[in-house]
């Protein structure tokens, strides 16, 4: 298994993609910030630099993303559906190069036990921004060319590692909209005995909207979440 630490040449590729990525490497391509969300990176500079990585496999119903839901200790989005990510290190390399790719999948290495040679990362996302935990994020893609197992790696970060089709996230009857006692709200999708909402389901939504996968479904279909949350 090769190390994400141990890649020297992390680079971006679309050679070789299969066609149904292609909608979403059209969107990549061409989607502004403000199109995925409204928080944008502070203009000061500050906030956390961070990376995710959505990635793309094949499984037995066709497409599907990779997710892992956070450990309910956790200090920040305890519980949450997630991609896998998290802060860049200083051994990741500079925030506005290949530091975003490399951190991706060296985050998604230790959450999940991911083998990071089986993926091709083939497109980035403007950064966006969490107020809450005040990250910047760099949403990273990637092709799971050649699948390997993946699962907990410390109880402590994360409680489970699954996989979503894409079928079932754009299924109407898995959308809903979610209300936080602050009155924001947002898109969810209660897939997997799991509730996505939040900052993951905003970047899913907005993939799905622009690669033309999005299905009509109920936006007034409403889902509560805990003042907590």
């Amino acid at each position: 298994m090769t190390r994400a630490s141990d890649i020297q040449d992390v680079t971006l590729s679309k050679e070789g993609l299969p066609d149904w990525l292609d909608p979403v490497v059209r969107a990549v391509e061409t989607v502004e910030p403000l199109q995925l969300s409204r928080f944008l990176p502070p203009r000061d500079g500050t906030g956390r630099q961070s990376a995710v990585l959505i990635l793309f496999g094949e499984g037995a119903r066709g497409p599907e993303l990779l997710l892992m839901e956070r450990a309910s200790s956790l200090r920040s989005h305890a519980g949450q559906p997630s991609f896998p990510g998290g802060a860049l290190d200083p051994e990741d390399g500079d925030p506005e190069g290949d530091g975003p790719l490399r951190a991706a999948l060296r985050e998604a290495e230790e959450e999940t036990g991911l083998d990071p040679s089986g993926v091709q990362l083939f497109g980035v996302l403007p950064k966006l921004y969490i107020p809450v935990s005040r990250f910047v994020v760099t949403p990273v893609l990637g092709w799971w060319r050649e699948p390997s197992p993946v699962g907990v790696v410390d109880p402590n970060e994360t409680a489970r590692v699954f996989t979503v089709p894409v079928a079932d996230l754009t299924d109407p009857a898995h959308r809903a909209t979610t209300v936080h006692p602050s009155g924001h709200r947002g898109p969810a999708f209660l897939v997997e005995s799991a509730l996505v909402w939040g900052f993951t389901a905003g970047l899913i939504d907005r993939l799905l909207h622009y690669a033309g996968w999005e299905l009509p479904w109920d936006r007034d279909k409403q889902v509560p979440l805990d003042w907590r949350s």
